[in-house]
């Protein structure tokens, strides 16, 4: 089904326009409820859908999931050594602003399809509506296995980052003498996963309501973070000056300005998952201006938090070198421990360790989303099970254990510190390339064909569509390379491989057989 226009007066306007005279009438705000439960369906519908989920996410809500499965903290503890690598403070401060500047470019981009097209299909949706005839079954194809494989291995990537951070506490704890291996490390995996895959079946009002307590855990955890290493860091802080303009390379590369863009990795891994607002747009109510709304917020947010955490950890750092040394499986653990002691850290750490444990929750559910309703258009292998929704919750419990299966085998490339490493960096191409692809359609081929939703960027949507799109093309080649000049097969970067083993697999089934019979995003009405 395309999408149409409804003429002079849209849903929106007509639902809208019976709100207000009902409201004048004195009718109480349980109908006005109903209503854009109403218009949300009467869109949906008009996408090619029905509507099978309760819609009990609320604005608020919605800006908390998207902005818990950025989860700043947690984003930039599991990260911070990319930049202290890759240019030391200097690598921590603007390693960080300014990839973030661009990606708002690309949230601002998602934001206007989002609200054109509110439905759980998102990405792949997108790109079948704006590809140009014929293609769109192809288009569609494309992102949607693009978005899968990051949606799963960002699972992964989150839940092991957890794994991590609670050897390093066991580790502090013991005072060194107990140092986990990858062996238990995974253990640790597959028992947050199994968590998760629990809390991730539950039903809608639920899981709402969690992701509420998410975004406080992680908003109120930031700025404990903030505090501390200002104010525990006391007199023990580096100057202004050395915060923001000191640069160490200790990538190995010689360039030092090419040096320096390699720690563009740490926000482009913390700044995934945005997308997650579209991906249950079906469970919001008003989902057509909660969801952009949502994109813009969290993104910016998360944006601006980030910089400011990494802004005090730079005051805070006194030797990168000794923070690179660290026995600890996370150099911000050997941060904390220094500026706030043994009790102090282990304090702090456990407060971050929840707020990643609950990111990897809320990312859980994203990438069971993208699976189901991939699944619901007959896209993947076993399609009839994964795109099934429980008849009690009314969530796709099935494609939630889907993607707990699929993030436990991922996870063991954790054997390999390099394999895991590289599995980080094809989350995100996979996620930018998905992210990207109905950008660019929407620049080229798609000018005419968008209606445009409560949220568009009018005639800017060319310069921010072309700037996303140039950005994604060189933050994805930037990932693809080693971290240094010269490697060895222990220290490759394999983020090629496993993007390009997706794509062959894709492709290949494209060539033999989904071209026959995938034609895109399907209308389920009856």
């Amino acid at each position: 089904m395309q999408v149409r226009d409804l003429g002079p007066k849209s849903v929106h306007d007509v639902v809208s326009d019976r709100e207000k005279y009902s409201l004048d009438e004195g009718v109480t705000i349980e109908h006005r409820n109903v209503s854009l439960l109403n218009q949300d369906d009467a869109r949906l519908a008009e996408l090619g859908y029905k509507g099978e989920f309760r819609r009990e996410f609320s604005l608020f809500e919605t800006i908390s999931f998207a902005f818990s499965i950025m989860a700043v903290m947690g984003g930039v503890t599991s990260t911070f050594s990319f930049p202290l690598v890759a240019g030391g403070h200097v690598g921590m401060i603007f390693g960080w602003l300014i990839p973030c500047l661009f990606v708002m470019c690309i949230a601002a981009s998602m934001a206007e399809l989002a609200s054109s097209m509110p439905t759980s299909a998102g990405l792949y949706y997108f790109s079948a509506k704006l590809a140009p005839k014929g293609y769109e079954a192809l288009a569609s194809w494309i992102t949607g296995w693009a978005n899968v494989m990051g949606q799963v291995t960002l699972v992964c990537s989150i839940d092991y980052t957890v794994a991590q951070m609670i050897t390093t506490a066991i580790a502090v704890g013991s005072d060194g003498t107990l140092i986990l291996g990858a062996g238990p490390t995974y253990g640790i995996l597959l028992a947050v996963l199994f968590v998760h895959g629990i809390m991730c079946s539950a039903a809608t009002k639920v899981l709402a309501r969690l992701n509420l307590f998410y975004g406080l855990v992680t908003f109120g955890t930031t700025v404990a973070a903030i505090v501390s290493l200002l104010v525990c860091s006391g007199s023990n802080k580096v100057s202004t000056r050395a915060a923001f303009t000191d640069f160490e390379n200790n990538t190995g590369w010689k360039n030092d300005g090419w040096a320096f863009l390699l720690s563009f990795a740490a926000p482009m891994w913390s700044l995934t998952g945005y997308d997650s607002a579209a991906h249950i747009s079906e469970e919001i109510s008003g989902a057509a201006r909660a969801a952009p709304t949502a994109i813009l917020v969290s993104v910016a947010s998360v944006g601006s938090m980030g910089w400011l955490v990494l802004i005090a950890a730079s005051y805070a750092t006194t030797s990168v070198t000794d923070l690179l040394s660290t026995k600890l499986s996370l150099p911000m653990g050997q941060l904390y421990l220094d500026v706030l002691g043994k009790k102090g850290m282990l304090a702090m750490w456990s407060l971050i360790i929840i707020v990643q444990f609950v990111c990897g929750a809320a990312q859980g559910i994203d990438a069971s989303r993208v699976v189901f309703a991939f699944a619901r258009d007959n896209a993947l292998p076993g399609s009839r099970w994964w795109k099934q929704l429980n008849p009690h919750t009314q969530t796709p419990v099935n494609a939630v254990w889907f993607v707990v299966f699929l993030a436990g085998l991922c996870g063991l490339l954790g054997f390999s510190v390099t394999a895991f490493t590289s599995l980080a960096g094809a989350s995100v191409i996979g996620l930018y390339i998905s992210y990207a692809t109905p950008i660019l359609l929407r620049i080229t081929t798609g000018r005419d064909k968008l209606i445009p939703g409560p949220f568009s960027l009018g005639r800017w949507y060319l310069p921010i569509g072309t700037i996303s799109v140039a950005w994604v093309t060189f933050i994805t080649i930037l990932l693809l390379f080693p971290s240094g000049q010269e490697t060895t097969p222990a220290q490759m970067n394999y983020a090629v491989v496993i993007v390009m083993s997706v794509f062959i697999f894709a492709s290949t089934s494209w060539m033999l057989s989904a071209r026959k019979w995938f034609m895109g995003p399907l209308s389920n009405l009856e």
